[in-house]
This record gives structure tokens, sequence and C-alpha cells, in this order.
């Protein structure tokens, strides 16, 4: 047996980040990272599909399973990218920071059916035994990588959890979703932080409704979704819904065609992500990180790449760094494919830490040679209509 390839050695680590190397010695902030054995525990029954129940539908396994987040823990642990990057500890929401968004009925609900073995919660969500502590720990370790970020003791995090939470709306499940991560831990950095200004980038491939829901009429928080458009929910993500009296102009969805790649994604960065983003001058910006916008995820229709995350993380870490002092949270979401995942999500992660390892991308040479990688005429239409909404925005300092 030959020897194992040197893998974990980080290398090329980007010049923008001239305090941050391979050591220890030279870093002064670093990316924390959240995750634990616990997450992957929740259990949201069988399925098939995007189908839970049905007596035509053979019982199959769960699209929103533990598997793909796992093989990203592990792939952070083989390349190396692990030992560079601030353990954060997650510990358990409390219930008043629940009730930042949710209901006190809807709460109750989780936690009963939790207790007694599961059941739904929604329309498209579903819990089984001991789901309840595993959400309260999602949504707690979100709001803990806040803190380490507000308190200056990582420049950015990612917090690797599960459930997902950004379908989640105030008084149900959707989505595969159970608490709002993305809600409560912006909420907690407004009432204890102080902040007066968040953005929340969603570029999972499903519109992010729970989080329109939550901020549409709070002009203090910049909300921004790229997805698929009419995919899920099929009523939701329309253009012309851009929030409500005083928050007018402050909620933005970029609806883009079903087979948008790599050029798609990056002419919605560029043409209204960002612009949006130095108008409003946020005090943090979120990430909600789906990985379901590649070309091999089961539900989604959409050509992009680990290249394609790794741009776009890029140019919000940028963004970041230029606007709100590096000051940075993502949180994962949504990502149903279990080979791929892990590539997308890698990254994410290397653009948010500067630091590029050797792992080398399998699957990239032949998506990129996929047809309509390059940004088409009626994607640009649809991009150059949000572009127009960006002057809405209420402009910050």
């Amino acid at each position: 047996m030959g020897a194992i390839p040197a893998i974990a050695r980080p290398c090329n680590l980007r010049t923008q980040y001239p305090n941050r190397g391979t050591l220890r010695s030279l870093v002064v902030l670093q990316t924390g990272l959240v995750a634990h054995e616990r997450y992957f525990w929740h259990d949201p029954g069988s399925g098939a599909g995007f189908s839970s129940s049905s007596p035509f539908v053979q019982p199959d396994q769960h699209p929103e399973t533990p598997e793909s987040k796992r093989r990203l823990l592990g792939l952070l642990e083989v390349s190396g990218l692990a030992e560079q990057l601030t353990r954060i500890r997650p510990r358990p929401a409390e219930n008043n920071e629940l009730r930042y968004f949710h209901t006190e009925r809807y709460i109750e609900t989780v936690r009963r059916l939790s207790a007694a073995a599961g059941g739904l919660i929604g329309d498209s969500a579903s819990i089984g035994a001991g789901s309840y502590e595993i959400a309260l720990l999602a949504a707690g370790g979100c709001i803990e990588a806040t803190d380490a970020v507000l308190a200056g003791r990582i420049k950015n995090a990612y917090a690797l959890v599960r459930p997902p939470g950004h379908h989640a709306e105030a008084d149900q499940g959707r989505g595969y979703c159970v608490f709002g991560n993305v809600v409560l831990l912006v909420r907690h950095a407004q009432k204890i932080h102080g902040l007066e200004r968040i953005a929340v980038v969603d570029w999972d491939v499903h519109h992010g409704n729970g989080t329109e829901s939550a901020f549409i009429a709070d002009p203090s928080v910049l909300t921004m979704s790229i997805h698929q458009d009419r995919c899920y929910p099929i009523d939701a993500g329309q253009l012309e819904v851009t929030g409500t009296g005083p928050a007018t102009g402050s909620n933005l969805n970029i609806p883009l065609p079903a087979g948008s790649g790599h050029g798609a994604y990056l002419a919605a960065f560029d043409r209204v992500v960002l612009p949006a983003l130095q108008r409003f001058h946020p005090q943090l910006i979120v990430v909600a990180s789906g990985l379901d916008a590649s070309a091999m995820d089961p539900l989604g229709r959409m050509l992009c790449t680990s290249e394609t995350y790794r741009a776009m993380a890029a140019r919000v870490v940028a963004a970041a760094d230029t606007l709100c002092a590096g000051r940075l949270v993502a949180t994962h979401e949504g990502g149903y494919s279990n080979a791929y995942v892990p590539f997308c999500g890698l990254a994410v992660i290397e653009e948010f830490a500067g630091i590029k390892t050797a792992v080398v991308d399998p699957y990239l040479e032949e998506l990129t040679r996929m047809g309509g990688q390059e940004l088409q005429p009626h994607q640009a239409t649809a991009i150059d209509a949000a572009a127009a909404l960006v002057r809405n925005i209420p402009a910050g300092r």
C-alpha cells in the first residue's frame, strides 16, 4: 500500500488576508465552525423525492438526510482545513430566543411531538423523537456563532447545523425546516448587540420564504434571495415582493430561470447582490448557505458548480471586509446531493478562511462543460429586472 497523499497541508493562501496564514502564530482572527454530532441525529422520517407520504409512493430515505452534512464535515477533516478553524461549541436556544420569531403555540407543538416520537409540524416538515432538542441546538449554534463574530473572537463563521431553517415560519415548519435559524440570529444581533442594519443573502435554490416573512416590514434588515423561479414554495419569491410600509425596497427577490448556471449566478451577484449591499451598508452580513443549486442536486434544476459557490463566497467575504469589518455568518440550509455537497461546502469555507487546500473537485471538469453555464439572454433579462430594484433599497450611511 502506498503512502497516504499529504492533502492536509493548506496552500495558496489568499494575499488579501496577510494576517492569516498556515501557522497559528500568524493567525489573528480565524474562521469559526459550528458542528455537532447531535445535528446528524435529527430524523424527519421517510420519504421519496419531495413527497413525505402517499399510498402510492414506496417509502424511501428522506431527502433531508444527515449524510451530505456529515460528508462535508468529513471532507473538512480530511483536507486539513478543520484544523485551521476555530470550533464553536453550540448550546440550546432558550425559549425567549425562539420567541424572537416563533409563536408559543408552535414552539409547544414541536416540543410535544418530539417528546411523543415525532410527527408533522407543517405542510412539508416533520420531526422525529428528540428533534426539538436538536433544533434548539441548531438555533443556539447559529446564535453562538454570531456572538463570537460580533465579540471579535473570530472574523467570520460557518454554522454547519441541522435541521435547516430558512423556510420555517412563525407558526409552522415548512420545507424540512423547524426553527428559523437565520431569523433568530439576526434578532439576537439586534437585541443583544444593538446592530441597526443587517443584510441576509440567501443562495439556496429554494426561496427563503420564512426569512422574508420575518423581515418583510422591517427596514433594518435587507433580505435577498437568489433562487430558482417558482421551485419551492411555488407561490413565493416573486420579483415584485419588495417589502411593506417603511420597509418597501428592503426585500429583494432574484428569481432565476431553471437551468441557470455559473454565469447567471455571478451576474446576479455582480449586478444585484453586491450593489445592494453597498447601498444598504450593513453592520453584519448573514448567508443562508443552501448548496442545492448545484448541477447534481435532485431537488433543484440549476447548474452551479463548486467554483460557483467559491466565487459567490469570495465576493461576499470581500463585501464584508469592505462594509462591516469582515463580520459574516453563514448558516447551512439545503443541499441534497450526498456526493457533491461536500465539495461545494468546502469551497465556501475555504473562501471564508482564506485557505485553499489541496482537495480537487472530481466532478468539476465535467460539470463546467455542460451546456448553459454561460449567462443566457433570458437569464440576463431576469437579472436586469432585479437590478432595477436596487435603487429602492433604503440607503445606509
